[in-house]
This record gives C-alpha cells, sequence and structure tokens, in this order.
C-alpha cells in the first residue's frame, strides 16, 4: 500500500520528526497511523541507547512556581551542547517536566536512586500485606514484582504517567526528545517545595 503525502504530514505534525522518518515508519508499518508511532517510538530507543554513553556538559535550570506561589520547583536537565540548551523544545521539555514535578510530587529521578534500605521495607510491607493469601511462592514473587513496579510508578519521575498525556511515562517524552533532537539529555536532579511539608 502505498503512503500518501497527507499520512506523513499528519504523523510528523504528532510526532514532529523529520519527513523521511515519518514516511519510512509509515511505509514499515503498511500505512497505520498507531503502528507507525510505535516503530518511531523504538527507533528512538535504539537512537537514545546509542547516545547513553555520551558525556552531558551542558543544559539548564529549569524553575516554575505555580500559580499559588504554594508549590515550586527547581529542575537540573543537561544535554551535549549549549545549542540544544537554547533550543526552544529543549526549554518546552524541561518547563513541562518542572510542572509534572509540581503535580506529581515524585522523590526520585529514576528507580537506580531509590535507596536500597528503602527497596527492602517496601518489599518487607508488600510480604506482609500478601503473607495470609494462600498463594505459591512464585505467584506472591509476580504479584510483589508487580507492586514494586507500581511503587516506582509513584515515587520516580521517570517511571511516572506523565501529568499532560498519561498514555506516555515521563521517561518515554525524554527518549522521543533524545530522538528527535540527536543528543544525550538527562533529568539530573530536582528540588520540589511546597508549604507546610
Amino acid at each position: 500500500m502505498a503512503v500518501t503525502a497527507q499520512q506523513i504530514a499528519a504523523l510528523r505534525a504528532k510526532t514532529g520528526l523529520p519527513m523521511m522518518e515519518c514516511k519510512k515508519a509509515l511505509d514499515e508499518a503498511g500505512g497505520d497511523e498507531a503502528k507507525a508511532i510505535e516503530v518511531l517510538r523504538k527507533k528512538g530507543m535504539a537512537k537514545a541507547e546509542k547516545r547513553a554513553e555520551r558525556e552531558t556538559k551542558a543544559g539548564l535550570i529549569e524553575s516554575y512556581v505555580h500559580t499559588n506561589g504554594q508549590i515550586g520547583v527547581l529542575l537540573e536537565i543537561l544535554t551535549e551542547t549549549d545549542f540544544v540548551a537554547r533550543n526552544e523544545e529543549f526549554k518546552g521539555f524541561a518547563h513541562d517536566v518542572a510542572l509534572h514535578i509540581t503535580a506529581a510530587a515524585p522523590k526520585y529521578v529514576s528507580k537506580d536512586q531509590v535507596p536500597a534500605e528503602e527497596m527492602e521495607k517496601q518489599k518487607e510491607y508488600f510480604l506482609a500485606e500478601m503473607k495470609d493469601s494462600g498463594k505459591p511462592a512464585e505467584i506472591l514473587e509476580k504479584i510483589i514484582e508487580g507492586k514494586i513496579n507500581k511503587y516506582f510508578e509513584e515515587i520516580c519521575l521517570l517511571n511516572q504517567p506523565f501529568v499532560k498525556d498519561p498514555d506516555k511515562t515521563v521517561g518515554d517524552l525524554l527518549t522521543e526528545l533524545i530522538a528527535k533532537i540527536g543528543e544525550k539529555i538527562e533529568i539530573t536532579r530536582f528540588a520540589r517545595f511546597a508549604i507546610g511539608e
């Protein structure tokens, strides 16, 4: 099936990716836009993995104070070059992430920042919660693994569903931006302040 210019333009409008990338994805997906988006997402992940070893020397500090003046966020996002750090799309992403942190209140950037002691306490809590369930050990293990993943969604920024588009995580948006811009980008740290907390 031949892919039309309208299909390519529609996919480009949704993803912001170059026309040729959109055309290749639509060709690969047989003209199905949803499948093409998945193809692009997988390619973006591959591109992001290739850039993982690069060094980030530039970036910006984004601040956001909620309109009521009661909650604020400082966020550090790094990238490879100053050119990207000044890019409007990069700045927009930083602003959206700061806004997300204000609303979702994560504790950590990623699950590898969660202290081992906290993870052990959480596992013990889930085990105690499930001990009288009568389920076999291997089933219990899978249930607890699911609960741990759900816990990461609550406390880790990159695992949280994005407040403006819950179908994607913040990590998915980061991967998409890396694929689009072509440089390594890292959310390194943040501080969230709320009156009374």
